[in-house]
């Protein structure tokens, strides 16, 4: 029949409906944005999972709790993305993709990502008090004794770690698993946003209580971690350096260390976080010329990704789809 198309091809076409609305139009409205209802329920749960700063807790129920949270709201918004899934699967191939395209679509968000770190150049450019109240939007450290060099490192770092947060590891879960993968991971990454801290948040201490949202997603972000990290390389023209694996294990996060030591020394600049780490030590200062080639070799690395999981797709890799 007409009608019937392969199911590869319709989410082969997703995958490029996607970036397309993504490139268009960037992010929906908050009040019709699925990942900021994600947000709402993270927030009613962690509400009664993390104790107020100051109350006596247990680790080991704590976690437990914490994980039961996770787990309830994963299976929520799963299921939901797996019945409108099954429920599209009638439909006809184009507005099959269509529809799927629109769903994935806020499940990544490369224009905005681009954007806010362009302007922080077009901030520096102005002064460097601007440019430290843009870079500001993006990272969640102390920038107001940022001098422009660390400014500008803040957000080459946020870029290249984002990328895979916000874009790779989005579609790598689309290839694997479908709406459901994409929607789990989101869920993953903005439950580590919220709850993934060692400490107290918002009056609340999750030492314990967020333990499990950030073991999972240092689970889920582990393989495109490393993924983005060889797209980067490819993508700037450059063998991937052996050194990578010793400079990713620089930085506290298993999986951020991977692109961000991967950008550093595909640009050959040195990226800091005062106290933290350095990566490329033996790089140069970047300066503004960098930052445009970052994004440059950034969006070569969404192509590629969104080109790559459209061929997992056509070649019939996808587990969730009924």
């Amino acid at each position: 029949m007409a009608w019937d198309w392969p199911q590869p091809a319709v989410l082969a076409l997703a995958v490029l409906l996607a970036l397309a609305l993504d490139r268009a139009w960037g992010e929906p409205p908050a009040w019709l944005h699925p990942v900021v209802g994600m947000g709402r329920w993270l927030a009613f749960l962690g509400d009664r999972v993390a104790p107020r700063a100051g109350q006596p807790q247990r680790p080991g129920p704590r976690r437990l709790l914490g994980a039961l949270a996770w787990l309830l709201g994963a299976l929520s918004v799963c299921a939901g993305a797996y019945l409108v899934q099954t429920a599209l699967s009638s439909w006809h191939g184009w507005a099959q993709a269509v529809a799927l395209g629109v769903l994935l679509k806020p499940m990544l968000a490369w224009r905005m990502l681009r954007d806010e770190v362009a302007a922080v150049e077009g901030a520096l450019a102005q002064s460097l008090d601007a440019g430290r109240a843009q870079v500001a939007r993006l990272v969640s450290r102390d920038v107001y004794a940022l001098d422009e060099a660390g400014v500008r490192q803040a957000a080459l770092s946020t870029l290249a770690e984002n990328l895979n947060d916000s874009v790779v590891a989005p579609l790598c879960w689309f290839a694997v698993a479908g709406l459901p993968g994409a929607v789990l991971y989101r869920w993953s990454n903005t439950a580590d946003a919220m709850w993934g801290y060692r400490g107290v948040r918002a009056g609340r201490d999750w030492t314990w209580a967020g333990w499990w949202a950030a073991r999972a997603d240092d689970a889920l972000s582990w393989w495109p971690a490393r993924l983005t990290a060889l797209l980067l390389f490819a993508a700037a023209g450059r063998r991937p350096d052996e050194g990578l694996a010793a400079q990713a294990r620089r930085t506290p996060s298993p999986n951020g260390g991977w692109p961000m030591g991967a950008l550093a020394l595909a640009l050959d600049v040195r990226l800091d976080k005062p106290g933290v780490y350095t990566l490329h030590a033996t790089g140069r200062t970047p300066g503004p010329a960098d930052t445009a080639a970052a994004l440059r070799v950034c969006g070569r690395v969404v192509a590629g990704c969104a080109l790559l999981a459209a061929g997992v797709a056509w070649c019939g890799g996808w587990a969730a789809w009924p």
